[in-house]
């Protein structure tokens, strides 16, 4: 430094040597008025000391021996150890009339000091990853700081039996030792950007959907090869826009917030999806089964339509519906193949319970063409209406409640179908008033149907425990 500088004003800046994640280093070349130039180093301690053949103690400049190497990794060690991110900074005269330097020109420096920062987790993160956790999201903390550094946060934030793994220690791993690796570590250190992407393409591999959080340039090949890139409001340009999310807030919490949102929309859409596709299912089998035998057809398309119609409007609500505990404490995959096996069985029920009907009204009440339209018109439209409150949740029907939304809903289309044979609208849509004896048993056949579904429900979902 010039003996005469007041401030680095009185400095300006000849040339740079960028950084890079090979060197780790950061090297600035400034002149003063004078034209005397500095060539000033900083980056990670190691890489600093890599080229550097003596240090600055005191007003001396001494030889950078092995004893004062020592003493310079212990006080690493010392401040590492209580979470303090070390820097070094080194030294030497430039000439400011040389242009361009190189990498080549970082030699024979003097080791000037140390730079040390300090950025402890908030007090909540502990917490927050315990709650992670319990939800079945396994952390795994990856970091270009020195292992020491990585552990001491790791403690912290309460991962105090974590396995640690180094990008040195990694970079001798093969693919498929990695793959193994990466289950059991949950800390990697000292990594650069290209062993982070090669952790996260490792995790993939072993088929875990990986959600990667970071705000540095050297986070963006993380944050474009995870499944979800995680970035903050206050990240550098390239990372917000690698990332698929960016958080407004600096707060864990959000995470944990967003998956319980994510698991619940999730659970809501397979709701939908369940019901859908085994009333579907159901319906087209029972109409196709019943124009065998039927001397008219089971029912005219206006009142197909109106069914649909109806049957829609309390499953609409369902996105407002509330999510039972054992859904969102962990991680779910679509499944098709359980999706077609729901739809098989439930959608199988609900035929039978159609061609009860059919019976009744045939062979049993013996009615005319209007009447059977009426009657299965009721009862379709009751049965879809109240099963959904058993396929909802896996649990019992009672111990689940569902949203306001979709009671109320549920209420006033029941109400709309029954009332509908008895309004102006009936002869339009080919419909005729029922007498109470044979709406008595249409309820009849709703209730045991939906109290047949809860049991079936029970049983279907114990096999599937089972088998899994």
């Amino acid at each position: 430094v010039h003996a005469g500088a007041q401030g680095a004003e009185e400095y300006s800046k000849v040339d740079e040597i960028p950084y890079d994640f090979i060197r780790k280093r950061l090297t600035v070349i400034a002149k003063w008025e004078d034209n005397s130039a500095i060539m000033i180093t900083k980056g990670a301690l190691e890489n600093v000391l890599a080229v550097c053949t003596h240090i600055q103690v005191g007003d001396e400049k001494n030889t950078f021996d092995s004893a004062a190497q020592a003493k310079v990794m212990e006080r690493l060690e010392q401040w590492s150890a209580q979470g303090f991110r070390v820097l070094g900074l080194a030294v030497k005269p430039a000439d400011a009339q040389k242009h361009p330097y190189s990498t080549a020109d970082e030699s024979d420096l003097t080791f000037m000091g140390f730079l040390l920062f300090f950025d402890p987790p908030k007090p909540q993160v502990a917490e927050t990853i315990q709650e992670l956790a319990r939800l079945g999201i396994r952390l795994k903390v990856i970091t270009g700081d020195n292992r020491l550094v990585a552990r001491h946060t790791a403690q912290v934030v309460g991962l105090d039996d974590a396995k640690l793994l180094s990008g040195a220690e990694l970079d001798h791993l093969s693919d498929e030792a990695l793959w193994h690796a990466v289950e059991e570590t949950t800390i990697f250190s000292e990594v650069n950007p290209n062993e982070k992407e090669r952790i996260i393409l490792a995790l993939k591999k072993r088929g875990h959907v990986v959600g990667y959080m970071g705000d540095g340039i050297n986070d963006a090949p993380s944050l474009h090869s995870a499944d979800v890139g995680i970035s903050v409001a206050n990240a550098v340009d390239v990372a917000r826009e690698a990332a698929d999310l960016v958080l407004l807030e600096q707060n864990l919490d959000v995470l944990r917030d967003g998956v319980i949102q994510g698991r619940k929309t999730f659970a809501n859409t397979l709701k939908y999806v369940f019901m859908a596709t085994s009333a579907n299912f159901g319906n087209m089998f029972s109409m196709a089964g019943a124009s065998l035998f039927l001397p008219f057809l089971p029912m005219l398309p206006k009142q197909i339509l109106l069914i649909n119609f109806l049957t829609d409007l309390p499953e609409m609500t369902i996105a407002s519906d509330h999510v039972d505990e054992v859904l969102v404490e962990r991680p779910r995959r679509m499944d098709i193949q359980f999706i077609r096996r729901f739809m098989l069985v439930f959608g199988s029920l609900s035929s039978v319970f159609d061609y009860a009907m059919f019976i009744l009204l045939m062979w049993v009440m013996k009615v005319n063409q209007q009447t059977f339209h009426t009657g299965w018109f009721i009862e379709s439209v009751l049965s879809a209406g109240v099963v959904v409150y058993a396929m909802r949740t896996r649990l019992p029907f009672l111990r689940s409640k569902p949203s306001r939304t979709m009671l109320l809903m549920t209420v006033v289309v029941l109400l709309f179908a029954i009332f509908l044979p008895y309004s102006p609208l009936a002869g339009l849509l080919g419909f005729v008033p029922l007498p109470l004896p044979l709406l008595l048993i249409i309820f009849g056949v709703v209730v045991l149907y939906f109290f047949t579904a809860e049991m079936t429900k029970r049983w279907f979902y114990k096999g599937m425990r089972n088998r899994g």
